[in-house]
């Protein structure tokens, strides 16, 4: 059983969203940043890599990511959210706990957090299978370790399958409105056409996204 965003116990909070690329944001917690942004309570949204890795032969494929991804987020925030900040690791080549750069960011996402005032960092889910988004779930748990307040961590899918809940609080957002997740994926227009020369490419099936996202808390132990 689920709990809605809309609830009391999550109703207030101020989210930050960590992505480990830009389209994960729409995949995963488009309809999160379309709830919150509408209630004022999306503090920003952070891109871990600069995903330049999709098209090896594509030059300034990083410049091109970072201007869709901008133009994704407006459109899921209908206009109301924060330029999104990127971190510019490079794709599919992510720090890992104790290194330098990794060290560096935890200390920079925590100064954000604080400066934003974030109550819960949303992050893609700790078992997804792709290098990135699990230095992404990394690097939030790291964050929620340092902070000097309370901070919830809120897994979100894009690849995997569902957590298990009995381990785990779940929260599922409003609906979204009738296309407004894919008019904000077209954005990504680098991941969905050959406009680019050969790369990844979203399949079909990917690009049917569900009206409404869920999150999951880890329970206190």
């Amino acid at each position: 059983m689920t709990a809605a965003l809309s609830s009391r116990q999550w109703r207030d909070l101020r989210w930050l969203v960590l992505a480990p690329h830009p389209d994960d944001e729409t995949l995963g917690a488009g309809a999160l940043i379309a709830q919150t942004a509408k209630a004022g309570r999306l503090a920003g949204l952070v891109y871990l890599t600069d995903g330049a890795g999709s098209h090896d032969a594509t030059p300034r494929l990083a410049v091109i990511r970072r201007r869709e991804a901008a133009r994704a987020v407006q459109r899921l925030s209908g206009g109301r959210a924060r330029q999104p900040v990127h971190l510019d690791w490079k794709d599919a080549a992510p720090a890992r706990p104790g290194d330098l750069l990794f060290e560096r960011t935890v200390r920079y996402v925590a100064v954000l957090c604080r400066r934003w005032r974030v109550d819960a960092l949303a992050v893609t889910a700790w078992h997804e299978p792709h290098c990135d988004h699990a230095a992404a779930t990394a690097l939030a748990y790291a964050v929620h370790a340092r902070a000097m307040r309370r901070l919830v961590v809120a897994e979100y899918l894009v690849w995997a399958d569902e957590l298990d809940q009995r381990a785990r609080h779940a929260i599922h957002t409003a609906p979204m409105a009738a296309g407004q997740r894919r008019l904000a994926l077209a954005a990504h227009r680098s991941q969905l056409s050959a406009a680019y020369g050969p790369g990844f490419r979203l399949s079909p099936e990917q690009r049917r996204m569900a009206a409404q996202d869920i999150l999951y808390v880890r329970r206190r132990s």
